[in-house]
């Protein structure tokens, strides 16, 4: 059985609120007595910036340097990777490493926002929106690139600004919408192929977890398991979860991750019985 890296990220990732960094430790204290591992914490909390792309990149380079840095040591040791992540824009520096040792991954990306702006089509200059853009090589964020539009499927998203939309109808990439064959249509979308699984908890219809920018139409928690069970039938690379806040607001009461992590159960089943 090959081992499970678990990883924390707690450093800067463009974000506009203190919120997610508390809720990446709270997911990866959830994962810890699930997986058996300890999480290894990568990153050192910082004041919030809530600034401008290029301003956030360069205040979290460093720290997504080492994230980049501890996935590619767990993976070139054999390890399969679960990584909480703070924000979207941290999975510029884990897709990168991942495309570079699984160059067959099928990267499956759940999240209301696609994540496809660039420098010169982002309308806002946040970071995380720009994301999966990265990652793909269609800008230049400093952290790598390597992951092929054909080897990217959308699921649930439904906020998309039009440069975003453009990519999704050209590029080659395949788009999953949320609805009662869900799972069967990423089935048909995955054909097979292992997968490298990211979940943004914006995902999600809004007010089942805490996370920025939730969007109306989102998968239940039960959808979420069913796609869970649809990709654990095949091969399953890694996990990454972003965007999960510990509380509604700021000095709220603190909110479990446990329903996220409880939906996504037969991703961790296969991640530790290979």
């Amino acid at each position: 059985m090959r081992s499970i890296a678990l990883t924390v990220y707690q450093g800067l990732a463009g974000d506009s609120n203190a919120r997610a960094i508390p809720g990446a430790a709270a997911m990866a204290a959830e994962l810890t007595p699930r997986l058996g591992v300890a999480a290894t914490a990568v990153g050192h909390p910082e004041p919030v910036l809530d600034a401008h792309w290029d301003v956030e990149l360069a205040a979290a380079g460093v720290d997504l340097d080492g994230l980049a840095t501890v996935l590619d040591q767990a993976m070139t040791r054999g390890a399969r990777p679960v990584t909480a992540l703070t924000r979207c824009a941290a999975a510029l520096a884990t897709l990168p490493v991942v495309v570079r040792h699984r160059p067959d991954a099928c990267v499956v990306w759940l999240d209301a926002h696609a994540d496809l702006n660039t420098p010169d089509t982002t309308g806002t200059g946040y970071l995380g929106g720009m994301a999966l853009a990265g990652a793909a090589g269609a800008w230049a964020s400093g952290l790598g690139a390597g992951l092929p539009f054909g080897q990217v499927v959308l699921v649930g998203v439904r906020d998309v600004d039009p440069a975003e939309q453009r990519v999704m109808d050209t590029s080659g990439l395949a788009f999953v919408r949320v609805g009662p064959r869900v799972a069967d249509d990423l089935r048909a979308a995955v054909a097979g192929r292992p997968v490298y699984v990211h979940v943004d908890c914006d995902v999600l219809e809004p007010d089942l977890v805490p996370t920025d920018y939730s969007a109306p139409g989102g998968l239940t928690l039960g959808q979420l398991r069913e796609v869970a069970d649809a990709l654990a039938e095949g091969e399953v690379i890694g996990v990454e979860i972003a965007e999960f806040e510990s509380t509604w607001h700021d000095g709220g009461h603190p909110v479990s991750p446990a329903p996220v992590v409880e939906a996504l159960e037969p991703l961790w089943q296969r991640l530790t019985s290979d």
